[in-house]
């Protein structure tokens, strides 16, 4: 089946300041229209950070109160117990049925939205795509700990749990998704922010193609169930490696990572070549001073000096700007309400302008 993909829209990557979980979803829905996903809300909730988001239900998760932080429990008799019941829950679900896939929702308090965003995409024959998101799955399993503090990425089996939990975490959004619309295409959002760590001392030891491989694997099980799938780094783009995976959209921070955006034409060429699309992540979020100054005039000017670089290479611009979509450049749980608002009425802004600007060109 051909799924249509987005152009010229706009969404947001994940995470708000608000502490009112109604605030949060109207300013979403207010902003992104084409595009609506469940924001992720700190402040409501500390188990709404991105990584303890998907912790619900993972065989072993425990909480350490004395370090203030989860860990998986890999040493006592409970973990595997739990662990035979979730590989037959994983193989049933991938195969097809989803008696089991309740128990991986992401329900209170892992989050205070995603029941308000499903009860308002229900029948609405407007929407074409909602924005789901889980934190991918190296950030996930570098951050996260066994019971010897040891990150479980360098353990095989706990590694394939943190993977296999994300993988149904996904799936279950995409079936409540589905279930409350069928004729919205669900676009689900792997956030990895540690990918533009690989290479430094951190990760010095880390394969690369492991890492690929893991991407590759959970996209293609994700685009098997009917969703389009994106990988969103918000620090320096591997811009080798990710456009060689088989994702549609690749989000990058184009506000402040584009300098040098030419040096990585063949690899964009290629990934636009098979129907990829570029989210530009072209409003500034994560540097508080930028965000206050800039208007829609300097990200214009930046946008376009970005295509004319890429247009030097080789690149039809026409194409460049058929498939793009666009966010702010990270989330905003970092910013003020004001500043959040602004990050997301400009995005939308934004999306809207160029789609104006360039319709009879790329429709």
């Amino acid at each position: 089946m051909i799924i249509k993909k987005p152009s010229l829209i706009a969404t947001a990557v994940g995470s708000l300041p608000h502490k009112d979980s109604n605030e949060g979803i109207d300013l979403i829905f207010e902003c992104f229209k084409e595009m609506p996903l469940f924001p992720q809300m700190a402040n409501v909730n500390k188990l709404e950070d991105m990584t303890s988001q998907v912790l619900q239900n993972m065989p072993g998760i425990v909480f350490d109160d004395k370090n203030n932080k989860f860990f998986i429990d890999n040493e006592s008799d409970e973990f595997f117990i739990a662990l035979e019941d979730f590989y037959m829950d994983y193989e049933a679900i991938i195969n097809g049925d989803f008696t089991n896939l309740e128990k991986y929702k992401i329900s209170k308090p892992y989050t205070s939205t995603f029941d308000k965003f499903i009860s308002k995409i229900k029948d609405d024959k407007t929407l074409s795509f909602v924005k789901g998101q889980i934190v991918g799955p190296f950030s996930f399993s570098t951050s996260l700990t066994d019971a010897n503090n040891v990150s479980v990425f360098y353990d095989d089996t706990l590694r394939d749990i943190a993977i296999k939990t994300l993988t149904l975490k996904a799936l279950w959004q995409i079936e409540q998704i589905k279930n409350a619309n069928k004729n919205i295409t669900p676009v689900i959002f792997m956030d990895e922010p540690s990918l533009s760590h690989i290479g430094t001392c951190a990760f010095l030891t880390i394969d690369i193609n492991m890492v690929k491989n893991i991407l590759n694997d959970m996209s293609n099980i994700l685009k098997s169930f009917g969703a389009i799938t994106a990988i969103h780094c918000c620090g320096k783009m591997l811009w080798d490696m990710l456009t060689s995976i088989n994702v549609d959209i690749l989000n990058f921070d184009a506000y402040s990572y584009s300098d040098n955006i030419e040096l990585y034409s063949n690899y964009i060429s290629n990934f636009l070549d098979k129907g990829g699309i570029i989210a530009w992540g072209i409003v500034p979020t994560l540097d508080v001073n930028e965000l206050e100054i800039i208007n829609y005039d300097i990200l214009d000017k930046k946008f376009h000096n970005i295509l004319f670089k890429l247009e030097q290479k080789g690149i039809n611009k026409d194409k460049i700007i058929k498939q793009s979509i666009f966010t702010p450049s990270c989330g905003c749980g970092g910013l003020s309400k004001e500043l959040a608002l602004k990050a997301c009425k400009l995005t939308s802004q934004f999306a809207e302008n160029i789609k104006e600007k360039y319709k009879e060109k790329v429709f």
